[in-house]
């Protein structure tokens, strides 16, 4: 994931800040324990796309 992408990225939910888990391919969100889908490098940044976490999962 380019750097620069991920600077200006921001949760379309509450417009925090986002991490990017590399290995599951996804932007997660800790504010809202949501994690957004990249699909073909390009994120999707869509709350309807988005995978609400587990309470086990760590964010």
């Amino acid at each position: 994931m380019d750097k620069k992408l991920l600077d200006i990225l921001a949760c379309p939910v509450c417009k925090g800040p986002l991490v990017y888990h590399k290995e599951a391919g996804e932007l997660i969100c800790k504010a809202d324990r949501l994690a957004y889908p990249i699909r073909d490098d390009i994120p999707v940044m869509l709350e309807e796309e988005a995978r609400v976490l587990a309470v086990e999962e760590e964010v």
